[in-house]
């Protein structure tokens, strides 16, 4: 994917295809890896990082959730993020931020360690699964949402998202984009990697916090929308709520407003609506450096 850039392993860059674990180490035998994905953004003065130390705090509350110990501090994994950035010279792209055990396990369940830490870095132009220039399709999936009683999914872990993989094969073998999931109650959850948004007169309405992950793009779409004088509420939505939506847009990472041009066999013609149009421009601001009023979300990674 990345093969001229080297990887930060716990503690030393090393060539792309060195970045190895066997076959039977617990974090892809037992599934036992955590991560975090963050974008870069270019400045004059050099590449920023958009909420970097959330996304810290969130790798940092995996572990705790799910009773890991992570080998390195905080403020060592922001100099391995540096050192990677600088090293593959990157000025636009994501990062990406893999805690795993590569120790062979064969009936270990409960590893006696520290979880060893890969940085990534990946330019801008990386395959994302999704054409970025037009509305998507998105249907209901026929996988329902992890309910947090079975595992805590607000834990950004690698084995969660075999339900994130079913959930798109699901969609693209029927015919769309996306796949977006109802929680175990039957109110609306999430995507496969994306949070959910819609619109109905003109008030903007995701689900609540709980039964998701703690998406740091969903909270920034909260957190700016206001700005804009929009309208926001986190509560349960119904699927009979969600089918008769004005707008429907999801949010990740590599796209923080994505609009849906069809839901199920609902074409929303005028897609991306008004709301979703003024966010996107937003967004689009605010990554760019052109709005500075939320310019403590980046942190300077020169």
């Amino acid at each position: 994917m990345a093969g001229e850039n080297k990887v930060w392993i716990n503690g030393e860059l090393i060539p792309w295809e060195k970045a190895t674990v066997h076959l039977m180490s617990h974090a892809l035998s037992r599934g036992s890896a955590i991560f975090e994905v963050f974008g870069v953004h270019p400045r004059p003065k050099g590449p920023v990082a958009f909420r970097m130390d959330e996304h810290l705090s969130r790798l940092i509350r995996s572990t705790k959730l799910l009773g890991m110990d992570l080998a390195y501090s905080r403020e060592e994994m922001k100099a391995g993020i540096k050192e990677t950035v600088r090293e593959a010279g990157l000025t636009q792209g994501f990062i990406k931020i893999m805690a795993y055990y590569s120790e062979e396990a064969f009936a270990v369940l409960v590893p006696d360690s520290k979880l060893d830490l890969g940085i990534f870095a990946f330019g801008a132009g990386a395959d994302l699964g999704l054409d970025l220039s037009k509305p998507i399709s998105a249907c209901i999936s026929k996988w329902r949402k992890i309910h947090p009683a079975s595992v805590p999914v607000e834990a950004k872990a690698c084995s969660n998202y075999l339900n994130s993989f079913l959930v798109r094969q699901d969609a693209i073998r029927r015919g769309f984009d996306v796949g977006l999931t109802l929680d175990t109650d039957g109110f609306l959850a999430e995507g496969s990697i994306e949070s959910c948004f819609m619109v109905k007169d003109g008030v903007l309405k995701t689900p609540p916090a709980g039964r998701i992950l703690r998406s740091i793009s969903r909270r920034s779409i909260i957190e700016a929308a206001p700005s804009l004088g929009i309208e926001v509420v986190q509560a349960p939505i119904t699927l009979e709520e969600f089918m008769d939506a004005d707008e429907v847009f999801t949010s990740a990472t590599p796209f923080k407003v994505l609009p849906v041009g069809r839901l199920e066999d609902r074409t929303l013609p005028d897609a991306p609506g008004p709301i979703s149009r003024k966010l996107a421009g937003l967004m689009n601001d605010i990554l760019s450096g052109k709005n500075d009023r939320f310019q403590d979300w980046f942190q300077d990674l020169s």
